[in-house]
């Protein structure tokens, strides 16, 4: 049973509460906590999307028109708890939340009733569209462009480490628009799959399958109604979004500590070892001690940023950064702890902590390498000095 003292802590209320230990229980009945098959991630992706939407989980990422500002603290316990069970299982709630979050923040009345509430339902599926083949943390460098024609724009381009690619039915896409020079010059436009000129070029295999994908713009046509917010603001709504989204991945690394260190406890004690059991020598209670402190370390980071944006009302960027950073290191560190107590076992295909070994790789790497929030960081702590 994983640790859930930290919901008394002051960062949550009681719906927060009620939330987490609800979700629990429902993602302990219908998704469990085994090793999950991947030889059909597609499919496996669809099933939890309509599983996730028939129970309502989603409404926490793609909130109804009127409903209020995303609950950042919300979300990163809907991860967490969805991580602790399967990886799958909170990455697509994590990209029905991301693929739509522009939407939310930035869409008109028609953009967001066309697009959220299926979403919401578990109907269609989402994804954001903007990491290039050279063109990832340096978003300024992007290349794919968006060129004005007759009641609409022309996309031309490549988007790639695109998670949902292939079986999204919408992307949100970013394009260098041509405004200004730089970041001012990007415009976000709304696409649908079946768009002409917008085609799969490449479907990617990484670590901890799921879906991703190359996407290829050929003269693709966007309607002037698809534009998220105004031309040349498309920087802003992905920060926006990615400002929103951040502290979560802290909060599904969490996720994949707790379970790390259930497993851990739970083998600990179970092996015989020298006459006694793994969990009675010293250096095992170390590490575990030092799994355990570096998980509520974590945690008390991830829940700041979300109290932050939540309850004070502006933008964590510098406490997001160091929860996301934060929080995905140590959950490496934490489930490599895990696989060494496992020994042998521990990188033995169908054993969960070789699956939790498979799936934290790619957190310190997406929306914003470990490398980039450092350089956040140190941006803020030199602020004032400069």
């Amino acid at each position: 049973m994983a640790d859930v003292s930290f919901l008394d802590w002051p960062f949550f209320e009681d719906r927060h509460r009620e939330l987490a230990r609800r979700l629990d229980g429902w993602a302990a009945a219908e998704i469990g906590l085994g090793v999950h098959p991947h030889d059909d991630v597609d499919g496996e992706c669809r099933r939890l999307v309509r599983l996730l939407g028939d129970a309502g989980w989603f409404a926490h990422a793609v909130p109804e028109a009127g409903a209020g500002a995303l609950d950042v603290r919300t979300l990163c316990l809907v991860r967490e708890t969805l991580a602790r069970y399967a990886g799958l299982a909170d990455f697509v709630f994590a990209m029905q939340g991301l693929g739509t979050g522009p939407i939310t923040l930035f869409g008109s009345p028609v953009q967001r009733e066309r697009y959220l509430e299926p979403v919401r339902a578990g109907r269609r599926i989402a994804a954001f569209a903007l990491s290039e083949p050279d063109a990832g943390s340096d978003v300024a460098a992007m290349a794919t462009t968006a060129s004005r024609v007759d009641g609409g724009w022309r996309l031309d381009g490549r988007k790639t480490w695109i998670s949902n690619g292939g079986i999204a039915d919408h992307y949100v896409v970013f394009a260098r628009s041509g405004e200004a020079p730089g970041t001012r010059g990007i415009s976000a436009f709304i696409v649908d799959a079946d768009a002409p000129g917008l085609a799969i070029a490449e479907r990617i295999q990484v670590t901890a399958p799921h879906p991703l994908a190359t996407l290829a713009f050929d003269g693709c046509f966007v309607a002037d109604d698809r534009l998220l917010g105004e031309a040349g603001q498309g920087f802003k709504v992905a920060m926006a979004t990615l400002d929103v989204f951040r502290a979560t991945v802290g909060a599904a690394a969490l996720g994949f500590a707790r379970r790390a260190l259930d497993e851990a406890v739970a083998r600990s004690a179970s092996r015989p070892m020298f006459g006694k059991t793994l969990a009675d020598q010293q250096m095992t209670q170390a590490r575990l001690a030092d799994m355990a402190t570096e998980i509520d370390a974590a945690a008390l980071l991830v829940y700041r940023a979300a109290w932050t944006r939540d309850v004070e009302g502006r933008p964590p960027t510098r406490e997001a950064a160091m929860a996301k950073l934060y929080a995905t290191e140590a959950a490496q560190r934490v489930v490599d702890g895990a696989v060494q107590l496992f020994g042998g076992l521990g990188v033995t295909v169908g054993v969960k902590v070789e699956e939790l070994y498979r799936e934290i790789r790619a957190l310190r790497i997406y929306e914003g390498a470990s490398e980039v929030q450092k350089l956040v960081i140190a941006r803020q702590v030199l602020g004032g000095a400069r």
